[in-house]
């Protein structure tokens, strides 16, 4: 993926918008508005504008009030295009300089709103519309992982080797893309209780999700996925014919990219197959609550109930430091990875997509594992520490990272050090990059990231509910 620097240009809040406090916060030099204008936003919610009201009416922390008021709205102000299509809601997002929708970033950009549909019926369209695209994004192919908003148009990497049709970005098979659609669906239903997105189109397609899942468990052949790019980043090609290194089918689901659109080493990915786990058995709810196919609910849970026997067997290993912890990847033969990525999921994040619990002792040993030199991507610097990955290159934390480290925490200090370390390395821009340098936080990558900016604002929010006292 192509990457540019993009510094988005100030913006003026329309006065009438404005809380007193934001009002003093427009007159201070010291915190520009960098949100959009009124004028030029995507998608306006009364319930977001009304928290971000609250939160700089509450929080004394000028920056962090600031940071919210950029930060959180980032998705419904730049990335939205809402409609109706056969009298149903359409929801395209964008996942900010690429023009395309990714199943994963669309899915995690929205997460942070869910709170707030009870009272807004805009939002909750929207959502559903968020929803009601996926569905024929995954219908048009299962394998995919980004779309374009033009069912018809050819983009880039036409010249893959891979069975790309018109409308796809990119074909790069990664099991969290269909685990994505389904928690944003299950959370929508339980923030709801509307049922109306789950129609035959979603049903079909959860099974369509279930049968890529049995396919690429490779319990008889490859499966019909294979990708190569000509390119010189390894990261973007998979070897062997392009279906990657050989596994031995023991139950696990085959990943060949991960969450970072990094090609697997070894293809069964293991916090992707735990959020299958999880996501298989929401899938399976939700068929029962809509009285949909009984017989598709069983295999759905089966086929959780398989592959969470299978890591319990076989993604569990014994680090001569830090004792029994979650490996990366494995193969099935008894090889694996030792590391963690900063995406999500990362095995950092599991507690945060509910696939673990945060007390789970493997999960525990884990996360001192991977906040750690033994943790081949963790970086620390004089900037900060944290986890990067190999997708952008050494020495570049992930502030994804971060928020999961805290999103994931139950101490204090850990979570306010965390919130610290994000106010400080924005690099005076008032919004949080896809990556920065460990020494340097103005050497960033992607100044226009809506996923990070929109989960920054949720463990803001999230902190202000639960643990007011650390936004000092």
């Amino acid at each position: 993926m192509k990457r540019r620097s993009f510094v988005q240009k100030a913006g003026i809040l329309t006065a009438g918008l404005l809380s007193g406090r934001l009002m003093a916060l427009a007159a201070d030099p010291e915190f520009p508005l960098v949100r959009k204008p009124l004028a030029m936003r995507r998608f306006n919610s009364r319930s977001v504008e009304n928290a971000i009201t609250e939160f700089n009416a509450k929080v004394k922390n000028k920056e962090l009030g600031w940071l919210f008021n950029n930060c959180f709205p980032n998705t419904l102000d730049t990335t939205v295009t809402f409609t109706q299509i056969d009298g149903k809601p359409d929801t395209y997002i964008a996942s900010g300089e690429t023009d395309a929708m990714w199943l994963r970033d669309s899915s995690a950009q929205v997460w942070s709103y869910l709170p707030f549909l009870r009272r807004d019926r805009a939002l909750r369209d929207m959502v559903a519309g968020v929803i009601n695209r996926q569905v024929k994004n995954i219908l048009k192919d299962p394998y995919a992982n980004a779309f374009y908003n033009d069912p018809l148009k050819v983009g880039e990497w036409k010249e893959d080797l891979t069975s790309m049709l018109p409308g796809i970005h990119e074909r790069k098979w990664e099991i969290d893309s269909l685990c994505y659609p389904i928690r944003l669906s299950y959370r929508y239903w339980q923030q709801t209780k509307d049922t109306s997105p789950f129609d035959n189109g979603w049903q079909d397609a959860v099974k369509l999700i279930l049968k890529t899942f049995k396919e690429q468990q490779r319990k008889e052949n490859n499966g019909p996925y294979h990708f190569q790019r000509t390119t010189a980043w390894a990261t973007d090609n998979l070897p062997m014919q392009g279906f990657g290194y050989p596994v031995k089918p023991v139950g696990l689901i085959c990943s060949a990219f991960r969450p970072s659109d990094d090609a697997t080493i070894y293809s069964f990915l293991v916090p992707s197959n735990f959020f299958a786990v999880i996501s298989l058995r929401q899938a399976a709810e939700l068929f029962r609550l809509i009285k949909a196919d009984s017989k598709v609910a069983d295999e759905l849970e089966e086929l959780a109930m398989e592959v969470r026997q299978a890591l319990q067997k076989h993604a569990i290993i014994d680090h001569p430091v830090h004792g029994k912890i979650y490996a990366y990847e494995v193969n099935g033969m008894g090889s694996y990875n030792l590391m963690d990525d900063a995406n999500i999921p990362g095995l950092l994040a599991l507690p945060y997509l509910g696939a673990v619990s945060m007390t789970d002792p493997v999960y525990l040993n884990t996360r001192k594992m991977i906040h750690s030199d033994d943790n081949p991507f963790y970086y620390k610097g004089k900037a900060a520490e944290g986890i990067g990955g190999p997708h952008i290159g050494k020495d570049m934390i992930w502030p994804l990272s971060i928020i999961a480290r805290a999103l994931t925490s139950t101490d204090d200090d850990e979570i306010k050090m965390c919130i610290d370390v994000l106010r400080k390395t924005h690099a005076d821009t008032g919004f949080i990059h896809e990556s920065f340098h460990k020494d340097n936080p103005k050497q960033f990558t992607r100044a226009w990231f809506p996923w990070g900016n929109t989960i920054f604002g949720e463990l803001l929010w999230k902190t202000y509910q639960e643990r007011p006292h650390l936004l000092v």
